[in-house]
């Protein structure tokens, strides 16, 4: 049985096709990933979603965002989807290995994933103390020394939250000045459980059945020392999620899909929204935002071909 759309991904941007699409009467099929409700499930407090003055969890806000799309009609169905074709149309989009499902028209909102370091020792040790996600382990760490490797918003999210449980936070950044926000750069700063190696980047995590400290490099003098810690938290960036759609949409040099016309891939009928074509923004509203305009050219697209 043929879909009118079918929506891979369930973060905010998915959530808000769907929306908008179950309203237009396209009743979608939500594919959610195995990460349902996205990088905001990941999330404590959000505090710059408009509508929630006094803020809101992660999680809150994505069961919000999910029992909205249900009850306008979008169907939201658990799995990951292994496989994708969309050289004709309807097109095929394959769940868990063997449920398939034919689409008139398709919405990719897969969203981003963390970016790793690649240095020796980290993969070892991933989960025995190197983390991508400080709302995730940071409670494990209570009354530890821990570090957090970035210089980006979501680096300094990361190092206020893990103040909450660390007896000291060590943020680690190459260059002489943060990239985050100015708000967020200052509240680190400011704050007196956090210290900044600056000028330094990783070459080696230590430890052999656990984390025991990290190896840095002096960016000016090439000098290394080892820093003690029981914890290393990476927060370097993300990386869109469009492996699975290599060679059949068009992308830039970083993986982001490339939107033509509006909200449309180079694929007629394939659309896409969030942060798999969002190198720039990366926000929970706007990614909410493209939702909305990739149900609704979706929509206009599917009329036109009637």
């Amino acid at each position: 049985m043929s879909e009118s759309l079918v929506i891979i991904g369930s973060g905010p941007a998915g959530l808000t096709a769907a929306i908008y699409a179950a309203r237009g009467g396209l009743a979608p099929v939500v594919l959610e990933g195995l990460q349902a409700g996205g990088q905001l499930m990941l999330t404590t407090d959000v505090e710059n979603f408009p509508g929630f003055p006094d803020g809101i969890l992660g999680p809150e806000l994505m069961d919000l965002l999910r029992r909205q799309a249900e009850r306008f009609g979008a169907r939201l169905l658990p799995g990951d989807v292994s496989r994708a074709d969309f050289s004709s149309r309807p097109f095929l989009v394959e769940a868990n290995g063997s449920e398939e499902y034919l689409a008139d028209a398709v919405i990719i909102a897969t969203g981003a994933e963390a970016r790793w370091l690649g240095i020796p020792g980290e993969e070892r040790l991933r989960g025995y103390g190197v983390s991508a996600c400080a709302t995730c382990d940071g409670f494990f760490f209570k009354e530890r020394r821990v570090a957090v490797v970035g210089g980006g918003d979501s680096a300094m999210e990361e190092a206020l939250f893990l103040t909450r449980f660390a007896s000291e936070v060590v943020v680690v950044h190459r260059r002489h000045e943060f990239r985050a926000s100015a708000i967020m750069a200052r509240r680190v700063l400011d704050h007196p459980k956090i210290l900044v190696r600056w000028n330094a980047v990783p070459v080696e995590v230590l430890g052999e059945q656990a984390v025991t400290g990290l190896r840095l490099r002096d960016t000016i003098t090439g000098a290394e020392e080892d820093l003690q810690v029981d914890g290393i938290f990476v927060a370097i960036g993300h990386e869109p999620v469009t492996g699975l759609f290599r060679g059949q949409l068009e992308m830039d040099h970083l993986g982001y899909l490339i939107t033509k016309e509006s909200s449309m891939t180079s694929v007629p009928g394939v659309f896409a929204a969030g942060d798999v074509a969002d190198a720039t923004y990366r926000q929970a509203v706007t990614a909410a935002g493209t939702g909305c305009r990739a149900a609704i050219d979706a929509e206009r697209w599917l009329e036109a071909q009637e």
